[in-house]
């Protein structure tokens, strides 16, 4: 008998999927939608106590102990579940130590799907490189995480562990959630949500047909039941990422609006887009704070919807106008509330269960804001240090299934920026991948190298 199932005290969740969750949860069983978090761990880590601690994690979230059901005529629903997150532990040899968890995610993390149906929606890999360092891994279904979830859950488990080493106990019990969707404010429900969702769309189909902007073209045709993500991994040094903060205070930017404009620019040479021609970028925004009431970033769920923005392309013009453009396009379509828009056209339209979902899976592929897509958790506060283990290197990385082709996934944590690119194998053949990932990287620390513009307004 599972002795952690045996200490679940707390209520259980037992509802159908959200149109949110439901459409993840479809896009998994075509090809793998997971969120994986990773961090260095620096000290030791037994086998023993990160097993305790994992069990008390799930212990304390409802939804890391569900399955899915589904049949009889009845909608896809979670459902409580017996089984222990898995966890499994690697050795690294001296050879692949830095890397390995590199390898790990790419090679295993990102290809393996968690199995629904016997659950739970998460499992967990230590990567020893030696006693006293280990990265942590942890990769959860989408229709249950995003980044946020992912890397709170990474950081809560090793808090629980520090907490069984000195003794503290047993963690608090999580509340159970309702769906997203019902947390919605109600202006974003009934026929207020309604109009809010068919005005968002108009605004975007009268620009893809006034502008017809560019995306990512495939190299390649890949039938959507055989993609497979991979993965490369870059970073910003501690002082380069002090140049770009200061770059975007000057040039009135944000620092996701550069990224974003750094991506655009990418792809468009890389294509051989001609001056002014306009590129989509989409950027996955966090609604945890828009919910009546509120959602906290340690509680476990997927809160995130992807907006489109347009971003002209002009060659050899300063990158610096374009990252304006995304931080104010932004900066209104969160206003007017569109990434719960969004997420309220998967209740109009998305598909009910995988039998019925091809139509709007192509739908997606030909105009869905993830084909080139920017997921920025921005300054994320995991700590350096819990107890006596100190901590570096917690980033995330997304996998994409049938919703893109090229996204990075960003956070700025230990005084790094962790920009970690995912691609679709075979659309995206490896080396055009590195030479799209190298030439974000480079665009943007060029754009932060030169000479300053003074006319920008400084972001506070």
């Amino acid at each position: 008998m599972n002795t952690c199932v045996g200490r679940h005290a707390g209520p259980e969740v037992r509802r159908p999927l959200s149109p949110l969750e439901r459409w993840y949860w479809i896009a998994d069983q075509i090809s793998p939608l997971p969120v994986i978090a990773r961090v260095r761990l620096h000290g030791r880590f037994p086998a023993e106590l990160a097993r305790r601690a994992l069990d008390g994690l799930q212990a304390r979230h409802p939804l890391l102990r569900v399955a899915i059901t589904t049949g009889a005529g009845r909608a896809a629903a979670f459902v409580p579940c017996p089984a222990t997150i898995p966890l499994r532990h690697v050795t690294a040899t001296d050879a692949d130590a830095p890397t390995r968890w590199q390898q790990e995610i790419n090679d295993r993390e990102l290809v393996d799907r968690l199995d629904w149906r016997t659950g739970p929606l998460l499992r967990a890999v230590v990567v020893a490189r030696d006693d006293d360092a280990h990265d942590l891994i942890l990769t959860a279904a989408h229709c249950i995480a995003d980044g946020t979830t992912a890397l709170s859950l990474l950081q809560q488990w090793i808090r629980i562990a520090d907490g069984y080493r000195t003794g503290a106990g047993e963690p608090p019990p999580a509340r159970v959630l309702p769906a997203p969707e019902d947390l919605f404010p109600r202006r974003h429900r009934g026929t207020s949500g309604a109009l809010a969702v068919v005005g968002a769309q108009l605004r975007d189909q009268i620009a893809r047909l006034r502008w017809r902007p560019r995306r990512v073209a495939a190299s390649t045709a890949v039938p959507f039941e055989r993609r497979r993500t991979g993965f490369l991994h870059r970073s910003l040094s501690p002082a380069q990422v002090g140049a770009l903060a200061a770059a975007c205070r000057r040039e009135g930017a944000t620092v996701h609006g550069a990224l974003a404009a750094a991506m655009a620019t990418a792809v468009a040479e890389d294509a051989g887009t001609g001056a002014g021609r306009r590129v989509v970028v989409g950027s996955p925004v966090d609604f945890r704070r828009d919910l009546d009431p509120p959602v906290a970033p340690d509680e476990v769920g997927a809160y995130v919807a992807t907006v489109p923005s347009f971003v002209t392309h002009r060659p050899g013009a300063s990158l610096w106008p374009a990252a304006r453009a995304v931080t104010a396009d932004l900066a209104r379509r969160r206003r007017r509330g569109e990434h719960l828009s969004m997420i309220g056209l998967l209740g109009w339209a998305g598909p009910s269960d995988p039998a019925a979902s091809a139509r709007f899976v192509r739908q997606v592929e030909r105009q869905g804001p993830g084909n080139l897509c920017l997921s920025n958790l921005g300054r994320h506060g995991f700590p350096d240090e819990i107890g006596a283990w100190r901590l570096s290197g917690a980033q995330f990385v997304a996998g994409i299934s049938v919703s893109g082709y090229f996204v990075a996934t960003v956070n700025t944590t230990h005084g790094r920026l962790f920009w970690n690119f995912t691609y679709v194998d075979g659309i995206v053949p490896r080396t055009r991948a590195e030479r799209l990932a190298d030439a974000c990287v480079t665009t943007l620390l060029s754009a932060v190298a030169a000479d300053p513009h003074r006319g920008g307004t400084p972001v506070v």
